[in-house]
């Protein structure tokens, strides 16, 4: 897979969007990529693009877990992109499914990865651990209160371990995006075309490529240097639901 002076980057949910925008810049900075999802078709096709190591990921699932981090032969940097979002159901119509899989997906998903390859973060002897939350773990919204739990949930998990691994040579950077037109608000309402692009409309919103850049730089930083927390939002945002939205 790599020559043991590589460095290897681990992208999840990188069958898409941020993911695998983020597993396209960090190629082109000379990183090793190992790309995971459930989709494999679209994994293999981008490894192929980018030079990169396509596995099978369901972070989910325990065993699929392992066996990713099984597969792994070293980690440097590790993305953890998995997440999602299900309906927009008050509190008192809550589906407790969709927070089933919003919570499984965001919060115990990014536990699994992280705890199974932090090993290998920490023995590469400057590790990194980016983990994409949202604006949604910074304020709660109405009518979203299973993906910002979720999101909150994520964000403390990873900003625990800033103090947890304080003294270890592996740094943390939370990256909380605002509106990213991606597939996003597709899965969110279960292909719903129409209603996702409503989400979009009258706005400017940020592509993929806006955060991966943001994940690349971050990478690039030396050793010493740890960018705990960035908030990017389009211009055309000012929160969670606010939204400077042109008619014309």
């Amino acid at each position: 897979m790599t020559t043991s002076s590589t460095p290897v980057a681990v992208v999840t949910g990188a069958s898409s969007g941020i993911g695998e925008a983020t597993a396209r810049t960090l190629a082109a900075q000379g990183y090793q990529v190992v790309v995971g999802a459930r989709r494999v078709d679209r994994l293999e096709k981008l490894a192929a693009e980018i030079g990169g190591t396509a596995l099978p990921l369901d972070v989910t699932d325990e065993d699929s877990v392992a066996a990713f981090a099984a597969a792994v032969p070293r980690a440097d940097v590790l993305v953890n992109n998995a997440g999602g979002a299900k309906g927009l159901a008050t509190v008192a119509e809550a589906d407790l499914d969709d927070w089933r899989w919003m919570w499984e997906t965001n919060v115990l998903g990014t536990l699994r990865v992280t705890k199974a390859l932090l090993g290998k973060l920490i023995d590469s002897g400057d590790g990194l651990i980016v983990t994409i939350t949202s604006v949604a773990a910074l304020e709660a919204y109405d009518n979203g209160s299973g993906y910002t739990t979720a999101k909150h949930a994520q964000a403390v998990l990873h900003r625990t371990l800033r103090g947890e691994l304080l003294g270890q040579p592996v740094r943390l950077t939370e990256i909380a995006p605002g509106a990213v037109e991606t597939e996003f608000s597709l899965v969110r309402f279960e292909g719903d075309a129409e209603r996702a692009a409503k989400v979009y409309e009258g706005i400017d919103p940020l592509v993929a490529a806006d955060i991966a850049e943001i994940v690349g730089f971050v990478a690039s930083r030396p050793a010493h240097v740890n960018l705990d927390q960035i908030v990017v939002k389009p211009r055309d945002q000012a929160g969670p639901g606010r939204f400077a939205r042109r008619t014309s």
